[in-house]
C-alpha cells in the first residue's frame, strides 16, 4: 500500500467511520451503504476534530486540505488493515463456525489474557467492515489477535482471511445457518473451510474439535492440527452434568484439573469451554489459570444467560438460531435435572426454503425427548405438535398470555432468532 494511503492512519490517533463517535485526532472514513453515504458528513468530521478524512465521492472531496480522495473506502479500509496487521509478527487467531465463535471468541480471549496482552473482536463486529476496524486496533503491546469472522454467502471467509492473514485458527461447528445466502449445508462447509484453507497457506496450525466428523473430512494435507475431545487427544475434557450450569473437567498430558462449574449452560458450551483450554495449553498459559479463566468467564447478550426470576429459572438462549443450535439446545435442555420444564421456542430466520422442513424436524425432535411447551412466530405457526401447548404470533402475544397464565416453579428455556424477541418475555416470566 503506498506510504500517502496510510500515513493518515499513522498520525492519526484510530480510525472511526461514525459521526456520532468521532473522537479528537481519529481518521475518519466515509463509507458509502445501500441507504447512506457517509461522504456527506466529511466536512462535519473535520469541524468534529478529526484529524483526516477519507471519501470516495468526488461530489464532497475538498481540495483545499484535509481529505484523501480514493477509489473505494471500504476496499481502502480493508487494504489499509491488512498493511497495518502485516507489521505484526504475532499469532492472529481466526474463528468462525455456524453456532458459538462469538462465545469461543470471548472464551478463549478469557484465557490468553491471564498471560498475554491480547487483541480480541468486540461484539460481533466479524465482517468486512467489522475485521479491518478490529485489525486497526493492533498496537504495539498486543502479542496475539483473536479475530471472528462471520460469513452469510460462499467467499467470505475467503475475503476476510486475505485481510486478517490468521496463523491459527479454529472452526467451532458447521451447521445449517444461513441456508438462503450459502445455497445448501455443502455450502456452509466450503465457506467454513476457507478459514482451513487460509491457515494451511500459513503453514499455520488449526485447532479442531475430534468429535466433529464434517470439521476432520475437511481438514487440509500437511497443515498442524491440534485436537479436543473426550478422550486421547491433544486436551481431553469429561461433561460431568448440567445444573443447568456446565460441570466438567479437563485434562492434558499430566495434569488433571478438578471438577470446574462455569456459568454457562448447554453442552454444546462444554466444547467451547474445551476449544478455549486448547488454546491456553498453546499458548502456555499456566494450567491452574485456564481453570481460573473457564470458571470466572460470564456470558452477556442473551448467549446461555441463566437468570432467576421471583417464579422461575429462565434460560436466555435468545441471541440467534438455526437448526444446529436449536437442537443442541433442547438436547441440553432435555439433559438438565428440574421436574418442571418449559420451553418457549421462537422461529429460525433465513433458511429459504428449507425452513417449513427444518421447523418440522424441531418439532419431531421435541416430542422425542417429551418436552413440553410453547411456539412463537409465522414459521412454527406453519407446523403442528401435540407437544406445543400454545402457540404466539408474536412475543407480544405471548406476554400478553402468560400475564394471566403465570409459570411457577419451572426450569424455562427461551430460544429463537434474535428477531423474534424471546427476551421481553423476562419480565413475564
Amino acid at each position: 500500500m503506498e506510504k500517502h494511503l496510510t500515513t493518515p492512519f499513522y498520525e492519526s490517533k484510530g480510525i472511526c467511520i461514525d459521526t456520532r463517535k468521532i473522537f479528537e485526532g481519529c481518521l475518519f472514513v466515509c463509507i458509502r451503504g445501500a441507504n447512506f453515504d457517509g461522504n456527506t458528513f466529511a466536512k462535519a468530521a473535520l469541524q468534529q476534530g478529526a484529524h483526516h478524512v477519507i471519501v470516495d465521492n468526488p461530489d464532497y472531496f475538498d481540495t483545499e486540505g484535509g481529505m484523501t480522495l480514493v477509489k473505494n473506502s471500504i476496499e481502502y479500509l480493508q487494504q489499509l488493515a491488512n498493511y497495518h496487521r502485516n507489521t505484526f509478527d504475532i499469532p492472529v487467531i481466526g474463528i468462525t463456525g455456524s453456532n458459538g465463535k462469538t462465545t469461543t471468541k470471548e472464551l478463549i480471549h478469557t484465557v490468553l489474557k491471564k498471560k498475554y496482552t491480547v487483541l480480541a473482536t468486540e461484539g460481533n463486529l466479524n465482517n468486512h467492515i467489522g475485521v479491518p476496524l478490529t485489525l486497526l486496533r493492533l498496537q504495539k503491546e498486543h502479542e496475539i489477535a483473536i479475530i471472528e469472522m462471520g460469513a452469510n454467502r460462499l467467499k467470505d471467509i475467503e475475503e476476510l482471511c486475505a485481510i486478517a492473514n490468521p496463523n491459527y485458527g479454529i472452526i467451532t461447528n458447521v451447521g445449517k445457518a444461513h441456508l438462503e445466502g450459502f445455497g445448501s449445508f455443502e455450502g456452509v462447509i466450503t465457506t467454513k473451510k476457507e478459514l482451513y484453507d487460509a491457515i494451511a497457506l500459513k503453514n499455520g496450525t488449526i485447532v479442531v474439535n475430534a468429535d466433529d466428523t464434517h470439521l476432520n473430512a475437511v481438514l487440509p494435507q500437511e497443515t498442524s492440527v491440534v485436537r479436543f475431545g473426550t478422550k486421547n487427544q491433544y486436551v481431553n475434557g469429561q461433561l460431568e452434568a448440567l445444573t443447568p450450569f456446565v460441570q466438567m473437567q479437563w485434562s492434558h498430558k499430566d495434569y488433571q484439573s478438578p471438577t470446574l462449574t462455569g456459568e454457562m449452560i448447554g453442552g454444546y458450551n462444554f466444547t467451547n469451554y474445551l476449544a478455549a483450554i486448547t488454546f491456553g495449553c498453546l499458548f502456555d498459559v499456566p494450567f491452574d489459570s485456564i481453570s481460573a479463566a473457564i470458571e470466572e468467564y460470564t456470558p452477556t447478550n442473551n448467549r446461555s444467560q441463566v437468570y432467576k426470576s421471583d417464579n422461575n429459572t429462565l434460560i436466555l438462549d435468545c441471541y440467534n438460531a438455526n437448526p444446529t443450535s436449536m437442537k443442541s439446545a433442547l438436547d441440553s435442555f432435555t439433559m438438565m435435572k428440574a421436574d418442571n420444564k418449559v420451553f418457549v421456542i421462537g422461529d429460525m430466520r433465513e433458511l429459504g426454503e428449507e425452513s417449513q422442513r427444518e421447523h418440522e424436524r424441531v418439532l419431531a425432535l421435541i416430542e422425542t425427548h417429551g418436552l413440553k411447551g410453547y411456539s412463537v412466530g409465522e414459521a412454527f405457526g406453519n407446523v403442528t405438535s401435540e407437544n406445543i401447548l400454545h402457540h404466539f404470533a408474536t412475543a407480544e402475544d405471548a406476554i400478553e398470555f402468560f400475564q394471566t397464565n403465570a409459570l411457577n416453579g419451572a426450569l424455562v428455556l427461551l430460544k429463537g432468532s434474535r428477531g423474534i424477541q424471546l427476551e421481553k418475555l423476562v419480565p413475564t416470566l
